[in-house]
């Protein structure tokens, strides 16, 4: 019964796949949240719930954001896929935990940077190798 109740309480993925998309569209123009919030008549911790997924947008906040952010609506909704098809809608859970620590949001900001290929391919390559090991650990 408690797994029950932490399910209903987590956030639906597609909440958390918005939030993530005002999130990374925010950081892309470089506008904190309270600019944001300032702009769309909230409060920055508002915002911060939004991109959490800790509350819902409604229709009308996002169509706000939108604007503000200039951007569409469905820039919001990109990378879920169709709704009708049968392999998911939603991006795994942990790219939407990754991205949402201030670590992940830097590197998926500055790891485009990187021009080289083969530069890219050994900080993988490193990471891989990284993650590898902390699995080790933890089995241990």
């Amino acid at each position: 019964m408690a797994k029950e109740l932490d399910l209903e309480r987590s956030p639906n993925p597609i909440d958390r796949h918005v939030g993530l998309r005002i999130r990374l569209r925010r950081k892309e123009l470089g506008v904190s949240q309270e600019k944001l919030a300032d702009q769309i008549g909230l409060t920055f911790q508002q915002v911060q719930k939004y991109e959490r997924a800790a509350n819902r947008v409604s229709a009308s906040k996002l169509y706000e954001m939108a604007r503000a952010l200039n951007t569409s609506i469905s820039y919001f909704y990109e990378g879920l896929g169709d709704p009708g098809a049968s392999d998911g809608a939603a991006v795994a859970p942990t790219v939407h935990e990754f991205l949402l620590t201030p670590e992940g949001m830097e590197l998926a900001t500055v790891f485009p940077r990187v021009r080289r290929g083969r530069v890219r391919r050994r900080i993988l390559d490193l990471v891989r190798a990284m993650a590898e090991e902390d699995e080790e650990d933890a089995e241990s």
